[in-house]
């Protein structure tokens, strides 16, 4: 959901530096999650309506980027209206809703590279512990590009099986479609182990 929906800018957002958006974050979430009301709820979503119209996010981006969510959230809030009611189904809904697009808002105002900067500074002083900074920063930077090449290789193998005319069959999606990560992911390892990455 996260990935990809970077858009320049020159809204405070956009010149805030990384540091600050991601307190902010954590501490609207922390409080998202603490604070048990519907109106509250409602008041945080307004924050974060707010937020994404300061930042001028193009409207389209949000609807695609919220698109998951709110199904996840729509599951939820049932379960949630079956167990406690409509008032705590309610509140369930707008808080994940409220919750994602603050994010959204955080990672479209935001460049990947930045926040990946941001994450080694921030891990630096565990160095001393053994943890490398730069490794796990490449760790995520892999992470981050495989998602949209594994999207990809999903819709790939799918519409191969459809056009075999098999696409009621989840074995006939699923086992090609399983070989082919395993096997991207077995290049991408032999790639790395070539340039002397991750060799001790």
């Amino acid at each position: 959901m996260l990935v990809g929906v970077y858009q320049p800018g020159t809204s405070v957002l956009h010149r805030l530096p990384v540091g600050p958006k991601v307190a902010a974050l954590s501490a609207f979430s922390l409080a998202v999650v603490l604070v048990r009301s519907m109106p509250v709820s409602f008041a945080f979503l307004a924050v974060a309506v707010a937020l994404a119209a300061l930042a001028r996010l193009d409207l389209r981006m949000l609807v695609r980027a919220t698109r998951s969510i709110v199904v996840v959230a729509v599951v939820f809030a049932a379960l949630q209206w079956l167990l406690y009611g409509p008032a705590k189904a309610t509140e369930t809904l707008v808080d994940l809703v409220a919750l994602a697009l603050a994010a959204i808002v955080v990672s479209a105002t935001t460049p990947v590279n930045a926040m990946l900067d941001a994450l080694v500074r921030w891990i630096r002083p565990l160095r001393h512990v053994g943890v490398d900074p730069e490794r796990v920063a490449m760790a995520f930077t892999l992470a981050i590009q495989a998602l949209p090449g594994t999207v990809a290789l999903a819709v790939e193998t799918r519409d191969a099986a459809r056009a075999r005319g098999l696409g009621r069959h989840p074995r006939a999606y699923l086992t090609p479609f399983v070989i082919r990560v395993v096997a991207r992911a077995q290049e991408t390892g032999d790639a790395l182990h070539a340039r002397g990455i991750g060799d001790d």
